[in-house]
């Protein structure tokens, strides 16, 4: 009897370490809803957020709100009480270990001095030193949307291996309020979005799409574009802007060939297809660093020689076609 007991113990312990794994393993959504200054934007800010709290709903992802005027909550139902910049640096470090992403979403205005930017809190602000440090013990990949006015110089503070930096703005001095954050947040769950037609929408393609529907409002409205949104997932600090894109491919290089970024954001989706799903996130990871070292090798095209090129190719392509024929081989037998 003991024995069955015992047996009938470890069974349920194990379901719950399973189910705790499960729930270790989603991607975690903070949304942070900043210092509104007029009553006119705490309604659009707070629409954004909601925008984002559905996606997240909708992929299945832990979801954080801080900050706005809705109270401050978490999905599993937590009422946050401190300050909203402690809030953040609170849920960054309780949720930094995964090998899913952990998105951060920045929703409100920005300033600058000409030396420091800053994200405006109702509070104490933060600059991007400040995320910086609060991000440097994270070990899971990193999505990092700042929809604000002189958003810029987060993607200089910021940029780092496994990490996207998207900003509304290319610099400090862009300092009018941005609309960068009404097109993504809108594009993250629109199916016109996805540009590669692969029934999900990556930060990628949100990043593109919200890019162009900002500059045709300022067509429309016959105004100067005062935001300029930029991309960084190469680790170098640069930033992309969106015209240098055609499809998800950037075409477009600096002039001192500085490598291209897209590939990393282009593997980054909150909602996932139904495909994508089925994929543990230990092989994702595994099928990501093989597709990053195709497109990087493929960036290098024009500098090896045409043997060398496609010896490396043929190798990389045999490991992508490993890891689809272990998950056919898993798909069948489940």
């Amino acid at each position: 009897m003991k024995t069955w007991i015992a047996l009938l113990l470890s069974l349920a312990t194990g379901q719950d370490t399973a189910r705790s794994a499960a729930e270790d393993d989603r991607s975690c959504v903070i949304v942070v809803v900043g210092a509104a200054a007029v009553e006119e934007y705490e309604d659009t800010f707070e629409s954004w957020a909601d925008r984002w709290q559905t996606a997240a709903s909708e992929a299945d992802a832990r979801f954080i709100r801080i900050g706005g005027s809705k109270p401050q909550s978490s999905s599993e139902g937590t009422v946050l009480v401190e300050t909203d910049r402690e809030h953040l640096r609170r849920a960054i470090v309780q949720y930094s270990s995964a090998e899913t992403p952990l998105w951060i979403v920045l929703i409100g205005h920005g300033t600058f001095d000409g030396q420091t930017a800053k994200f405006n809190l109702v509070g104490p602000d933060f600059t991007p030193q400040q995320l910086g440090e609060w991000l440097d013990d994270v070990t899971r990949p990193v999505a990092i949307v700042n929809c604000a006015s002189a958003s810029g110089p987060f993607v200089n503070e910021l940029s780092a291996a496994e990490r996207v930096i998207v900003t509304a703005t290319r610099n400090g001095h862009e300092l009018n309020y941005a609309r960068f954050g009404d097109y993504i947040s809108a594009a993250m769950n629109d199916a016109s979005a996805d540009l590669d037609k692969d029934d999900q929408v990556s930060l990628l393609e949100a990043y593109l799409t919200a890019s162009k529907r900002v500059a045709e409002f300022y067509q429309t409205e016959s105004r100067l574009a005062t935001e300029h949104a930029l991309l960084d997932d190469n680790g170098d600090s640069l930033g992309t802007p969106a015209d240098w894109f055609r499809g998800v491919r950037a075409t477009r290089r600096a002039r001192d060939g500085a490598a291209l970024d897209g590939a990393r954001a282009h593997q980054f989706h909150l909602i996932q297809s139904q495909s994508e799903r089925a994929i543990s996130p230990s092989i994702r990871t595994k099928r990501d660093r093989i597709e990053l070292d195709i497109a990087k090798l493929r960036d290098q095209k024009e500098t090896l020689s045409e043997d060398s090129y496609y010896a490396q190719l043929e190798a990389l392509m045999l490991k992508l076609a490993e890891i689809y024929k272990s998950l056919d081989a898993l798909k069948q037998a489940g």
